[in-house]
């Protein structure tokens, strides 16, 4: 399973990318995550069903300096492009 995210809210300068690695690397799930300039958070997401839908449940709460007011998921085709899920600049 893929999934494109875009996380909305207070969510930069709260480790938030940081804490997404740790939780998809958790969950056995590879992709990215990074921060765009207009405040929100996007992330891709790509492994098992019941372990991206873990991800993405985290990502509705995030760490706990983070207020999430939205999350928008998009689902896309699997492709097994990443080894691993690391934090983009």
């Amino acid at each position: 399973m893929r999934a494109h995210i875009l996380v909305l809210g207070k969510v930069q300068g709260v480790y938030f990318r940081q804490n997404t690695r740790i939780v998809a690397t958790r969950h056995g799930v590879t992709g990215w995550v990074r921060n765009l300039k207009d405040g929100r958070v996007e992330v891709l997401l790509e492994g098992y069903e019941a372990e991206v839908g873990q991800v993405i449940e985290w990502c509705h709460s995030g760490p706990p300096k983070a207020t999430v007011s939205d999350v928008d998921i998009k689902y896309e085709k699997y492709t097994g492009e990443f080894e691993e899920f690391r934090v983009n600049y």
